[in-house]
């Protein structure tokens, strides 16, 4: 356990996910170090190992947050303003994954190797607040469409987080994708995040318009 406060604990915490949110924006999963990350910290490299045992748990915490941050948005757009219409559902749901690229970033290339890299006890605070985004749109699907079975609404999102894992890849390609595509002759189109969610989730809640 590491000495000090409980509030100076998180604050290193903080500081050492807010590092390792900062490079994940430039470089690779695989080329960031813990040393990396320690560099960008205000205390030393060997400090980062009583808070984390591996980078994987650093970007699993990061993950974590990330989650937290959007079950928020979803109390925000979808509860506190239901009920809602199926076109304001799906683009309010839409809206709230536009801020989340970290998020989605993450859970497409890096969740097996995070998951594996990581103790027990950080995994499981992770599924925690995957669990939460689960249920707190699930309540936001029974507030907004009372018509909707239990069954119709596990259906939706037993589509819909899956569907969120290829979300990031379709949406965010490097110069070179696009130039091997051009050259393969693949048609090419355009998406944001929030084009795809709010197709995904209009097409599926249609029958409850």
């Amino acid at each position: 356990m590491p000495k000090g406060s409980k509030a100076l604990s998180r604050a290193r915490e903080t500081e050492i996910i807010d590092a390792c949110a900062e490079l994940y924006e430039t470089m690779g999963f695989r080329d960031i170090t813990i040393r990396d990350i320690g560099e960008k910290t205000t205390f030393t490299r060997t400090s980062i190992y009583n808070y984390f045992r591996t980078k994987e748990e650093i970007f699993l915490a990061l993950l974590t947050r990330e989650h937290a941050a959007w079950c928020a948005q979803l109390e925000a757009a979808l509860i506190s303003r239901a009920p809602l219409r199926v076109k304001d559902f799906a683009e309010a749901l839409g809206s709230t994954l536009e801020k989340r690229g970290c998020m989605l970033k993450l859970m497409s290339m890096n969740l097996y190797d995070m998951e594996c890299g990581s103790r027990i006890e950080n995994l499981v605070a992770f599924k925690l607040e995957y669990a939460r985004a689960f249920e707190t749109l699930s309540r936001a699907l029974e507030r907004s469409f009372p018509q909707m079975t239990a069954a119709d609404r596990q259906a939706f999102l037993y589509a819909f987080f899956p569907f969120l894992f290829g979300v990031y890849p379709y949406t965010s390609h490097t110069e070179k994708q696009k130039e091997a595509m051009a050259r393969a002759q693949v048609d090419y189109v355009a998406y944001t995040v929030p084009m795809l969610v709010q197709s995904f989730a209009g097409r599926w809640l249609a029958p409850y318009a």
